[in-house]
């Protein structure tokens, strides 16, 4: 059985998506959400599917303490589903290539720090893009810049507003992000 733990700082609408793929598959669990937000409503998300979430705060991310928690999960694959904060280097020296992270735009481009949600469906409807999509990626010390992993386009000519763009998006992203984990622990 592999084993995921999922970051989430929002709503967890990839979250769920992916908890309910893997609990259609019986060689991969997700054993735990953590957040860094105390009112995301990816807690509600996962305790309905019965994952178990964990809050944390940021001197616990940075000091090691949620590192040894994570250590001690055990992942095989470790998922940022709208997760906002720079992750720090001792996690990711202590699962290299084990950690992987969406971001809503064809990166390299509209990628960075500040580049998340609807900053970058902005970005992307204000410099009249004709298509944009989705990266999956590894992730490493710097914001957007993992080796690509998955990229999956859609135009976006008939968008007149950031909100129509995230709207393709978010289909793009709950289709192939489960899709792209499963392939990886296969």
């Amino acid at each position: 059985m592999k084993k995921i733990i999922l970051f989430a700082s929002g709503s967890g609408s990839n979250a769920e998506k992916i908890i309910r793929h893997c609990q259609e598959n019986k060689n991969i669990e997700v054993v735990r959400v953590y957040t860094n937000n105390p009112t995301a409503k990816v807690i509600d998300r996962a305790k309905n599917l019965h994952i178990p979430a964990e809050i944390f705060n940021r001197q616990d991310f940075n000091d090691g303490k949620l590192a040894d928690k994570i250590l001690q999960d055990a992942p095989d694959l470790i998922v940022l589903a709208g997760f906002l904060w720079k992750f720090p280097e001792t996690i990711i020296k202590n699962f290299p290539n084990k950690i992987i992270n969406i971001h809503p735009a064809l990166l390299p481009k509209y990628g960075g720090k500040g580049m998340y949600g609807m900053n970058v469906h902005q970005a992307v409807l204000d410099n009249k893009e004709m298509e944009t999509g989705i990266t999956i990626h590894y992730v490493n010390e710097n914001y957007d810049e993992g080796a690509i992993i998955f990229q999956k386009s859609v135009t976006i000519e008939d968008c007149s507003t950031a909100d129509e763009i995230a709207d393709k998006i978010h289909i793009l992203e709950h289709q192939y992000f489960p899709e792209v984990i499963e392939k990886l622990l296969t």
